[in-house]
């Protein structure tokens, strides 16, 4: 079976970019341009995880973030923050904040899918 991978992302480039390397990937997609569409599908459709952008129009990243995890169908699902912040520290402090990991724009495609084996290997040990 297929990771079934939500997206939240309001760039429409990134949002081109990631959907391509997702279903190269072999995931299936599902995806989302903001937070409250993000929230609504996350709900009725069961990710294997998700990707959201910390910087999205109205509700933020975070908040959306802190929104799912309320969820209880998906107190288990891995929340990866997905942001152009790439400071030292901003990772640690997106983590410190409750996502369960974080990918750096630019995107680097082999970086990405060693990233996504990983947090859904982990989901699953979780399970």
């Amino acid at each position: 079976m297929t990771a079934r991978i939500l997206l939240i992302e309001d760039d429409s480039a990134s949002m081109e970019l990631m959907l391509y390397l997702l279903k190269s990937f072999g995931f299936t997609t599902i995806f989302a341009f903001d937070a409250e569409d993000g929230l609504r599908l996350a709900g009725s459709t069961a990710p294997d995880l998700i990707l959201c952008d910390v910087n999205l129009p109205g509700m933020s990243g975070l908040a959306l973030m802190r929104n799912l995890k309320q969820l209880s169908g998906l107190r288990r699902v891995p929340i990866i923050a997905v942001t152009a912040m790439a400071m030292a520290g901003d990772e640690d402090g997106l983590m410190s904040l409750g996502f369960d990991g974080y990918i750096g724009k630019p995107i680097d495609p082999e970086q990405l899918h060693e990233q996504l084996l990983s947090y859904l290997e982990l989901d699953q040990r979780a399970k």
